[in-house]
């Protein structure tokens, strides 16, 4: 267990960082990619397979957890480390974006959100101090704030209120933080893609002192150069010192083109929803095991592969499964793709140290373009 949460900016590589972020649980590399447990699971992963494919630290979400089985209870039974048997950093969004995307009838005052359980129905109250109260009941190692993240496209009028709404919670949210030794909270830039409500917010968040910083409210279906666009506008505006965290995000591509703009930490659904539905990520990029291609393949996925899942089962087979619906199947592609998604990070971390992340993320494209 750590006295202190903090990172270490171990090397750059143009805007791109290497660094290593310390938590009461455990270290986490940076460039980092971070599994969703959002209900404290990585759907069809043991948490020692997690960990054995290279994560350091995985997601969970407040909202799902407060639902089901509870915040309160949770910490009954020893916190969520003790509860998911995961000894490793964990991450916790606030669930200001699950309010948002999942509740019904909710409504929106300055204090907080009421709304009803996606579950069953029933109401439930949200704001800035319950949000941390929750984060701290479970016991994450990084606690976001809560915010409010509006959908895109929206009117510069609707994301200025969003946004500075979420400053009022983000303050809230940094004083109700009771977090322990190596513990932080983490504020959220939001701005919609506005570039002038991105600085501003960034410029805010910043100043609040935050034990880290999060670029939330893309990935939400606006074009990648969007994306980018809002990630230049703030980085220059988020202190070097802290880890900066894109949330949501996303393809490979994308994770590649953030670490080039001085991303840290990321997290998305994508590999894990990805493997469910037979889809498996690659060197060689996507490959598909629905297609009737793969159905007398004996190759696997990739010969030289150090996951097992993507080295030691045949195309055929694994087509055979997804095409059957069998659990071995959504499990094996899940394996494939979050022991990806970490060895792209790894060979990110090894490229900064190395002062050549241009050429890594040029020789990945071109391998996923080259094919199988």
């Amino acid at each position: 267990m750590s006295d202190a949460f903090s990172f270490d900016l171990q090397a750059r590589d143009g805007a791109a960082r290497r660094g290593a972020v310390t938590t009461a649980h455990g270290t986490i590399q940076t460039p980092a990619f971070m599994p969703v447990g959002t209900a404290a699971t990585v759907k069809a992963m043991h948490p020692e397979g997690v960990r054995a494919l290279g994560a350091d630290v995985v997601l969970s979400n407040t909202y799902h957890l407060m639902l089901r089985p509870g915040a309160e209870r949770v910490a009954a039974l020893g916190g969520l480390h003790s509860f998911m048997n995961w000894p490793h950093p964990i991450l916790t969004d606030s669930g200001g974006f699950q309010v948002m995307s999942l509740a019904k009838l909710r409504k929106l005052d300055a204090d907080g959100v009421t709304f009803q359980s996606h579950i069953d129905g029933a109401r439930h109250r949200l704001t800035p101090e319950r949000a941390m109260e929750i984060q701290g009941l479970l016991g994450s190692d990084i606690q976001m704030q809560f915010d409010e993240c509006v959908k895109l496209p929206a009117s510069h009028e609707e994301t200025a209120r969003a946004m500075n709404l979420s400053l009022q919670w983000g303050e809230r949210s940094l004083k109700a933080f009771k977090g322990g030794p190596g513990q932080a909270a983490f504020g959220i830039v939001q701005g919609g893609a506005e570039a002038d409500l991105r600085r501003q917010s960034a410029g805010a968040v910043a100043a609040m002192g935050f034990g880290g910083n999060a670029i939330g409210g893309l990935a939400v279906g606006e074009p990648q150069d969007v994306m980018l666009a809002m990630i230049e506008e703030v980085e220059p505006l988020l202190p070097a010192g802290k880890p900066r965290y894109l949330m949501g995000v996303g393809t490979p591509d994308d994770l590649l083109a953030a670490v080039a703009r001085g991303v840290d930490m990321f997290d998305c659904v994508m590999p894990t929803r990805a493997g469910r539905h037979g889809l498996a990520y690659t060197r060689f990029g996507k490959i598909n095991l629905r297609n009737a291609k793969h159905a007398e393949d004996p190759s696997p996925l990739d010969a030289s592969s150090d996951i097992p899942a993507a080295r030691d089962y045949a195309r055929a087979y694994l087509h055979h499964l997804v095409k059957s619906g069998e659990i071995l199947g959504m499990m094996l592609l899940t394996e494939v793709n979050i022991g990806y998604y970490q060895t792209l990070m790894r060979g990110a971390r090894e490229a900064i140290m190395a002062r050549r992340f241009a050429d890594y993320a040029a020789e990945v494209r071109e391998g996923w373009s080259r094919g199988s």
